[in-house]
């Protein structure tokens, strides 16, 4: 089966103070944040069936990207990621989805861990322990190790929420429920939260934290990815035969 994956591309992004939307941001290297996460899906799945989920200023991504599959959230301006997500599996086929955030910037070996646990159809989200700040979406553990609690609000949490995630087969119906259910302002983490206590979905906790990636909302952010990235490239190089 073709693995699914969705990019949650919808919002204006107005922190970053652009005049496009944000996925269409370039790197220093040249690509966009969206087309190095498109060449970063097809080199590690094959022929992987992309959603991304449009709204803001639609048109330049659909010219941008014609070869993937478009969801559009009418209600962008309205709705936070947690309709955009809803939107996106509900669109999807059988089987589970990888989805992330249209604003993540990471190393090509990200995906690479992905992989066991997609293959073992287990739900997860990707965690960075390096990082736990205030205003970013943090995570507790419970006794066995499986995600408890998952917000911006989260005391005490063990690291930060990177916006790369996957639903199971066996979850996204109650996931998809969830998300449904929530308010149009909550962040997707809130669907996952409710489907954990009320349907007792296990997510795991995927440490991607010795790999850059970075999460760009502000111009520091993009600064910050561009520069993780290139010094990552320079020390694979040196240590490369």
């Amino acid at each position: 089966m073709r693995q699914q994956v969705a990019v949650l591309a919808a919002g204006r992004g107005t922190r970053l103070g652009r005049p496009h939307p944000k996925p269409l941001t370039r790197l220093n290297d040249g690509q966009t944040i969206l087309g190095a996460q498109l060449d970063r899906i097809r080199t590690a799945f094959d022929r992987p069936q992309v959603y991304v989920v449009v709204g803001f200023k639609l048109e330049m991504i659909l010219e941008a990207h014609p070869d993937v599959l478009f969801v559009y959230n009418e209600a962008y301006d309205e709705t936070n990621t947690s309709k955009s997500l809803l939107r996106a599996l509900r669109a999807t086929g059988d089987g589970g989805v990888l989805w992330m955030n249209g604003d993540v910037v990471f190393d090509p070996a990200l995906l690479a861990l992905t992989i066991p646990l997609i293959t073992a159809d287990q739900s997860f989200i990707a965690v960075n322990t390096d990082r736990v700040a205030d205003e970013e979406v943090k995570y507790t553990v419970d006794d066995a190790g499986w995600i408890k609690e998952l917000s911006k609000s989260v005391v005490g949490g063990l690291g930060e929420a990177f916006g790369v995630n996957y639903v199971a087969e066996r979850d996204k119906a109650a996931l998809i429920a969830r998300l449904d259910e929530v308010d149009t302002q909550d962040y997707f983490e809130r669907g996952i939260e409710l489907s954990i206590e009320l349907d007792g979905v296990r997510f795991a906790a995927l440490d991607i934290s010795a790999l850059p990636a970075v999460e760009v909302d502000t111009p520091e952010d993009l600064d910050r990815a561009n520069a993780s990235l290139a010094n990552h490239s320079d020390q694979k190089r040196r240590t490369t035969p």
